[in-house]
């Protein structure tokens, strides 16, 4: 019993952390322009703007662009996670909650799910507004239930990513500065040309990073296409980099609360 009372009162904790992030992202127009309005904006461009000039084969560059569009939108949108995180760190928000009588967990608990919750929110978002331009997609429902797995592992790896920087960083600034550095390699990947096109060396790097692999998984199931060992090799790119960041994470947390 007293297992399950633990359990019960985690949860109800997690959720209220949840509802106090997620209210204050919701009123944060700065966010949703960010988040939401700018992966449409740069999908605009390169679709109308670039498009023209990118050698995708038989595929259309709408349908070759959008998972790398979808990528940039969960980037934009956890780096944010790591500043709201490091916010309640240096303005002693955190001292304030360890002095009640709520589970300590719930604390980073409730700015991961208020990261999946958006997350999933803004790729929905961007996913219609694709369908508007002209994205379609030959995915049966197997296809896009994979899509969707890829897609919360990679979320879930990136939240951490940003939750252990968020704790690391002195200050809101430097919190979201490591998300420029997983926008490089979105850029350095097969999400807006192919890598067949790139010189040598920057082709042997792009292949050779978490980014392309999972563009390429999810590129392939939304097409209907057999997406070969990319999904695998995605997923064990994913969950790795959960792993090592959500110890990580943990563990500088628990020194910052000692």
């Amino acid at each position: 019993m007293n297992i399950l009372t633990n359990i019960k009162n985690n949860v109800s904790d997690t959720l209220v952390m949840t509802g106090r992030v997620l209210n204050y992202t919701l009123r944060s127009i700065d966010t949703i322009i960010t988040v939401v309005a700018m992966p449409i904006m740069m999908m605009l461009m390169f679709v109308y703007v670039f498009g023209g000039s990118m050698n995708t084969g038989s595929v259309k560059y709408i349908n070759y662009v959008v998972p790398g569009i979808v990528l940039m939108c969960i980037l934009s949108g956890i780096a944010y996670t790591a500043v709201r995180l490091n916010n309640d760190v240096t303005k002693g928000i955190f001292e304030r909650f360890h002095s009640m009588p709520i589970a300590k967990s719930s604390i980073l608990g409730g700015h991961v799910v208020t990261s999946v919750l958006f997350n999933a929110f803004s790729t929905i978002v961007i996913l219609a507004f694709a369908f508007i331009m002209g994205f379609r997609s030959d995915a049966g429902l197997t296809s896009w239930l994979l899509v969707a797995l890829v897609l919360l592992l990679f979320t879930l790896a990136m939240t951490w990513t940003a939750v252990m920087f968020g704790l690391l960083a002195s200050n809101a600034e430097g919190a979201g500065v490591f998300s420029y550095l997983l926008l490089i390699l979105l850029f350095i990947s097969s999400a807006f040309a192919p890598t067949q096109t790139m010189p040598k060396l920057v082709r042997l790097f792009a292949e050779n990073q978490p980014m392309t692999p999972i563009i390429e998984a999810v590129r392939s199931l939304l097409l209907g296409e057999t997406s070969g060992n990319n999904a695998l090799t995605a997923i064990l790119w994913c969950i790795g980099i959960l792993i090592v960041t959500y110890v990580a994470s943990v563990g500088i947390y628990k020194r910052k609360a000692a």
